[in-house]
């Protein structure tokens, strides 16, 4: 693959990343409800997700999403309920800003989650499938193209969820009071409900 046609690959993803997401806006609202010291771990999540979803599509999965409307609507669905089942649970039962570091239990939850969100979106497999293609030189190795593309896209979207996170984090520590922890949650729970929003809407 030459370099001017990975250079472009890399431009269209960052320019595609940067427009939140289902998934940006997971990360946003976790970030803002639990600190920076999610950004990392988030980041991670991320970057497994969209690894799972690669793979999902390598292995025909986003070809049955793409001919089959039946199953996209079907995990169309199951992707918001989720998304809305977490943004109710968050406004209902509020968030703890100062969680003990020693409890790992909500930061595995939270980390499996965005990975869910993120490896389960339909959109993101069938952009594999429509995407990558169109920047893979026939003449060249396919499987070796496909592999530098999926993990410069991983790559380039763990950043992504990164700058995302430490953004909401900084946003959240001037209101990093307890009679704040309310509005937090709300604000949390409203952007987990509208990725579900999002999602429902994917075509």
């Amino acid at each position: 693959m030459s370099f001017t046609l990975w250079l472009g690959f890399v431009v269209t993803c960052a320019a595609i990343l940067v427009i939140p997401g289902p998934t940006v806006i997971t990360v946003v609202a976790w970030s803002l409800a639990h600190g920076r010291r999610l950004a990392l771990p988030l980041a991670l999540a991320v970057a497994v997700g969209d690894a799972t979803a690669l793979l999902l599509c390598l292995f025909g999965l986003g070809v049955l999403l793409e001919t089959s409307a039946a199953a996209f609507l079907a995990v169309k669905l199951a992707g918001a309920a989720y998304l809305f089942w977490l943004g109710v649970n968050l406004i209902r039962n509020g968030i703890q800003l100062s969680l003990p570091q020693a409890d790992n239990a909500p930061l595995t939850r939270m980390l499996f989650h965005t990975w869910f969100v993120t490896a389960c979106n339909p959109k993101g497999i069938t952009f594999f499938l429509a995407f990558m293609p169109q920047f893979v030189d026939p003449s060249q190795p396919v499987a070796a193209q496909l592999a530098l593309l999926g993990t410069t896209f991983v790559v380039l979207a763990a950043i992504n969820a990164a700058g995302f996170a430490l953004l909401a984090a900084n946003a959240r520590q001037w209101l990093n009071a307890p009679e704040h922890s309310r509005p937090l949650a709300l604000g949390g729970g409203g952007l987990l409900c509208g990725a579900g929003v999002w999602t429902l809407l994917a075509r």
